[in-house]
């Protein structure tokens, strides 16, 4: 059996087969710069505001022990002084002049970059955003500054005693790789922070053939498209492909069973953590959808497992989860057993997991009602416009704008023989 076990004791306290680009929505217009930036334009008429994003093909995957945490640093440095607003005073000034709300986020696959702000502005965003891109300073005295506030973050992190575990746990299930998944970094690695690393991130990924900018919220896309092509025409692209010059490394599958315990001070109730690796988007694409379908048919409170477990009163609460990636998407399982019934609700949460490969685990009616609760969380994260974007330029960074786009009608096609394959390869 292929899986990893993580075990927490009574002392930790729990707050708890896609084609080409060839059906996109009929708002979404895609477009390619000759120096490789990609242009998508995302037409929304309901209220007149814009979002600009701008994402690039970086993270945590991208650094190894000596880096790790620096894309999140560079993520915050993208916000301070460039070559057009040369120092942290000019460029709050030139966000409080276009009114812009702005903010940035770092994960294991992908950096994005995003402001709103009204459409009739849309002309200097553009430009605010491509100073920030292409032309930081990177200045010693403002990285002196931000790298405690960056490191303030991880503080922050710890605080929750269920950090240690979750740490913990990937340091065994991603081992010598533990890095790549670990985009919040290491401590010594944030506090040394230097311009010269910046630029050496910046050299390696910051190129326009890795990059995407979106446009989204009542806009046109034609005028969008000229607008782009005029500011950002001339970025010249990477004569390389960073992900051949720099290899991400596969992760070493798991063997055998690993159990470990995380004792915290401050927890008062006991958390099971259970983890295996999963499918991704280069080798088996069927399978993530198969793994998004099977967790929420386990989320049910009709599931055999919820029964089992939440409604006996042997647990608190049990989920079981998979993140979809482009390397290695990790499947978990979280149980908060009661205390009182820890060692029996153990037991059941293993006798369930023996039965998923059994077709009576669950029922037709189960299946189709986890297509429908993926189908209208979708529709529900498309409510906004200016957050709707950042899950389309997650997906163009880990699998493509066209998985996401088809993300439901995919669902919908998930097969009992699908996901009785994915069960099968994660569970012996």
């Amino acid at each position: 059996m292929k899986k990893i076990i993580s075990v927490l004791t009574l002392t930790l306290l729990i707050t708890v087969t896609v084609s080409a680009q060839t059906k996109l929505p009929s708002n979404f217009f895609m477009k390619k710069l000759p120096n490789g930036l990609e242009m998508l334009i995302i037409e929304d008429k309901t209220v007149p505001l814009a979002t600009i994003e701008i994402v690039v093909k970086n993270g945590s995957y991208t650094e190894d022990s000596a880096f790790n945490g620096l894309s999140h640093m560079y993520e915050h440095m993208f916000f301070k002084a460039n070559k057009d607003l040369p120092s942290q005073e000019a460029f709050l000034k030139r966000i409080n002049e276009l009114g812009i709300v702005f903010n940035g986020t770092t994960s294991d696959e992908r950096v994005n970059y995003f402001i709103t702000l009204t459409n009739n502005k849309v002309d200097e965003g553009i430009a605010f955003m491509n100073s920030a891109i292409r032309y930081p300073l990177f200045l010693a005295e403002e990285m002196k500054k931000e790298n405690p506030v960056v490191d303030g973050e991880f503080q922050r992190a710890e605080s929750n005693p269920t950090f240690f575990l979750f740490d913990e746990f990937n340091r065994y299930m991603w081992k010598e790789n533990y890095y790549r998944k670990n985009p919040i970094g290491v401590h010594d690695v944030i506090l040394t922070c230097t311009p010269e690393k910046m630029r050496i991130i910046q050299d390696k990924y910051y190129y326009p053939n890795n990059s995407m900018i979106v446009i989204a919220g009542d806009v046109n896309h034609q005028e969008m498209y000229t607008k782009i092509e005029k500011v950002f025409g001339d970025w010249k692209p990477a004569d390389f492909d960073p992900f051949q010059k720099w290899p991400i490394p596969e992760f070493e599958p798991l063997k055998g069973v690993t159990n470990f315990v995380t004792l915290n001070e401050n927890a008062q109730v006991p958390i099971f953590l259970t983890g295996f690796h999963g499918p991704d988007t280069r080798n088996d694409l069927k399978a993530t959808y198969a793994a998004d379908v099977f967790s929420y048919i386990l989320s049910q409170a009709s599931s055999k497992l919820q029964k089992d477990l939440v409604e006996s009163g042997l647990a608190y609460q049990v989920n079981v989860g998979y993140q979809t990636c482009k390397y290695t998407g990790p499947i978990n399982i979280i149980l908060v057993p009661n205390p009182a019934t820890i060692n029996e609700a153990w037991k059941v949460l293993w006798e369930n997991v023996a039965q998923w490969t059994d077709p009576n685990y669950y029922t037709d009616e189960q299946l189709e009602t986890a297509k429908n609760l993926l189908a209208i969380q979708d529709a529900y994260g498309k409510e906004s416009t200016s957050e709707f974007t950042h899950y389309v330029t997650y997906w163009w960074a880990s699998a493509t704008i066209d998985y996401y786009t088809n993300y439901v009608q995919n669902l919908q096609e998930v097969t009992r023989q699908d996901i009785a394959n994915y069960v099968k390869k994660i569970h012996y």
